[in-house]
């Protein structure tokens, strides 16, 4: 089975030299403050939206993913698409990007099969939570196998659970997806989303509850437990929203990346 790309073309480029473009500016803009992090993560929080608008604050995360020796990355996302009850595990052995395809981490699925009974639903797997961290993927960390994780109504200890399980192997990371605040004004934004990036630098779940609207709120608090049981600190690395880039203050959303040391 291959997992091919459903919103290249749209979130990002379906060209790879088109695609590279994006990434020689990210890195252009790249800042001295963030080229200063050495310190190895496993675990990092990322956003989701067209590359245009959410891509350097991704990007910043993976320039810090790229520091760890891991074999392994499982990228864990929401499914916007479809409404289905708990955690699909993908069941591709190769993941299609504009860069060259990236191989499944087959060992890795198994291990999650036999100790989650985590099985694949087909129909959530065309998700650009998720998708859209394949390119960085393959960019940054060439040579490493991936899994797709994709879940609907799971409980954030379950996640949790799972996320413990891939931590305590040494040389495999961790990519939590989320997009912020959607369609409010910049300052009601900043304010929900201000919710969300304290209780993530604080390992808040409580918080978290209260006001933050992130769309992948289960898996953001799924980390956040898990951070809290292998006493790791969570490290802001860029905040910014849609009007960034749009100019559109009235309907924006907002962005974070963090890592987790």
């Amino acid at each position: 089975m291959i997992r091919e790309m459903s919103v290249a073309g749209t979130f990002y480029p379906a060209r790879a030299v088109e695609l590279e473009r994006y990434f020689e500016h990210f890195n252009s803009v790249y800042s001295e403050e963030h080229k200063q992090i050495t310190q190895q993560s496993r675990a990092i929080i990322v956003p989701h939206a067209g590359y245009i608008y959410s891509g350097y604050t991704a990007n910043i995360a993976y320039r810090v993913l790229q520091n760890a020796n891991i074999k392994n990355i499982v990228v864990i996302g929401p499914s916007h698409r479809v409404a289905f009850d708990g955690i699909s595990l993908c069941s591709a052995q190769t993941y299609v990007t504009p860069f060259g395809d990236i191989q499944s981490a087959s060992e890795l699925a198994k291990d999650l099969h036999d100790n989650f009974n985590l099985t694949s639903i087909l129909n959530p797997h065309a998700e650009h939570s998720t998708e859209v961290q394949f390119p960085f993927i393959k960019h940054y960390l060439d040579g490493v196998n991936i899994l797709e994780l994709v879940y609907g109504r799971a409980t954030p200890e379950l996640l949790s659970q799972i996320i413990d399980f891939l931590l305590s192997k040494e040389d495999c990371a961790v990519v939590i997806s989320t997009d912020l605040s959607h369609f409010y004004t910049l300052d009601e934004a900043e304010q929900l989303d201000n919710i969300c990036l304290s209780a993530i630098e604080n390992l808040d779940t409580k918080l978290l509850h209260n006001g933050c609207e992130a769309c992948g709120m289960i898996g953001v608090e799924a980390m956040l437990l898990s951070a809290s049981k292998h006493h790791l600190k969570a490290n802001l690395l860029d905040y910014r929203t849609s009007a960034d880039a749009s100019d559109d203050t009235n309907r924006v959303v907002g962005y974070v990346s963090a890592y987790f040391s």
